[in-house]
């Protein structure tokens, strides 16, 4: 049994693996590019740095991301250890200093002794007989790309994404906005920034007709639906902003003690409360469009952007055709796809494949049986969905509730179910850990 496994990447998933592979006795070579070499996304040379939203969801165990999350806990996430200690306030969402988080995992994961992280590129395998998890994530190199595209025998495919604008606290006007969070959840944690009607079809107009990134014939149908561009949202209806990421309802203006007709909230990026990014503003428009139009917004007149809103690339392989329900490759079992490379979407779904990836890798060289997670669970629903869905028309995805097989018996209200498949998926997944330690 080989005792050193290679893990290329060094994202949510990928140091996630390594860590549950090396606190089982497992020696790790990490390979992570940067600094050396860049993505168009990454700012930091840290570990895990968190591209797009600092929000890893809602921590309610009714929602899909709260009952993952809890999932991540029983299985002792590293990744969601570190998480928890980088929390900055944000009513019910789950949100990090993205940097200060990425920072401690990289000391923390260098400390390990057996975890040897090695910072440079990995353009290609030259050896495919060593037990490899390729985790190099959606912004995966095309060096590395082009030799997937050999290996797997089918060209990866590819979406784009958005992040949205980071907006430095000491240039807004505080004077013309408000502090709330949505139905008081929360210490009234977000930045609100209220708009009456008129302001916000001006606003509207102004997205619709801005100068934005073009794209390739070929890029044109390829953004992610969950990660819509804000001005993408804004140009499939007039109202579709008011019922999507500036909807108002469960915030009142203290100044007026009324509902805005539509809200643009900020929310806390660091510990520090220096930065405060754009909720739900993903945007491609040129960064002179950004200036000009997101400073129409009251409040932000004299906004400074410590980052604005971007596209980026996000590569995944056709999974259901390249890997079973272990991460497992189906032509060569020493190697392992993990993270959204593998087509999960979103940060705590690629932190559970990780952790998955690592257990399933260390009982495959121990000889051990693969045991499957049980359909019940949000970590087990979400292995099947990508490993089993349709080939023809795979897209990534994030775990929902819509992944879980029904309840036995009939519960009305549609929270009281949500809780109740929580309660089984919670009782489930100790089980299968039961017999997976």
């Amino acid at each position: 049994m080989s005792s050193e496994v290679i893990v290329i990447g060094g994202g949510l998933a990928g140091v996630e693996a390594s860590y549950q592979l090396s606190k089982r006795g497992m020696n790790v070579k990490l390979y992570e590019m940067r600094p050396k070499t860049m993505t168009e996304a990454h700012s930091t040379e840290f570990l895990s740095e968190l591209v797009c939203s600092n929000s890893l969801g809602s921590d309610d165990m009714a929602s899909a991301s709260g009952l993952l999350k809890h999932e991540l806990r029983i299985l002792d996430s590293f990744v969601l250890r570190i998480a928890e200690e980088s929390r900055v306030p944000a009513g019910n969402s789950f949100s990090v200093d993205r940097v200060a988080m990425a920072k401690r995992i990289t000391e923390e994961i260098e400390k390990i002794n057996n975890i040897k992280v090695i910072r440079e590129e990995v353009k290609e395998i030259n050896d495919i007989s060593k037990p490899i998890i390729i985790a190099t994530g959606p912004l995966t190199s095309m060096n590395f790309s082009n030799f997937l595209t050999k290996i797997t025998l089918r060209k990866n495919l590819f979406f784009f994404d958005a992040t949205s604008p980071i907006i430095n606290a000491d240039s807004i006007d505080y004077e013309k906005v408000f502090y709330a969070s949505r139905y008081d959840k929360g210490d009234a944690d977000f930045i609100n920034i209220p708009l009456d009607e008129q302001e916000y079809k001006d606003f509207v107009n102004e997205l619709v007709n801005a100068e934005r990134v073009a794209l390739k014939d070929f890029e044109r149908d390829k953004l992610f639906e969950d990660c819509l561009p804000i001005e993408e949202i804004a140009s499939r209806g007039e109202m579709t902003l008011a019922f999507g990421p500036l909807k108002p309802v469960g915030l009142i203006n203290p100044k007026t003690g009324k509902q805005p007709f539509a809200v643009v909230q900020l929310r806390q990026d660091d510990l520090n409360k220096k930065f405060y990014q754009m909720v739900g503003f993903q945007t491609r428009l040129k960064w002179g469009e950004q200036k000009r139009i997101f400073r129409m917004l009251k409040g932000l007149e004299n906004a400074e952007f410590e980052r604005f809103g971007r596209m980026h690339r996000n590569t995944y392989i056709n999974a259901p055709l390249i890997i079973n329900e272990f991460f497992q490759t189906k032509t060569n079992k020493n190697i392992f796809f993990s993270g959204q490379i593998c087509g999960v979407e979103g940060y705590a779904e690629s932190i559970a494949s990780g952790l998955l990836t690592g257990i399933f890798m260390y009982k495959f060289l121990k000889g051990e049986s693969l045991n499957k997670l049980p359909l019940t669970t949000a970590t087990g629903s979400l292995v099947n969905y990508i490993s089993h869905s349709d080939w023809k028309d795979f897209k990534p995805t994030k775990f929902s509730f819509g992944l879980l097989p029904e309840l036995e018996e009939r519960i009305r209200k549609k929270r009281d179910r949500k809780i109740k498949k929580s309660e089984r998926a919670i009782n489930d997944i100790k089980e299968w850990l039961k017999l997976n330690i």
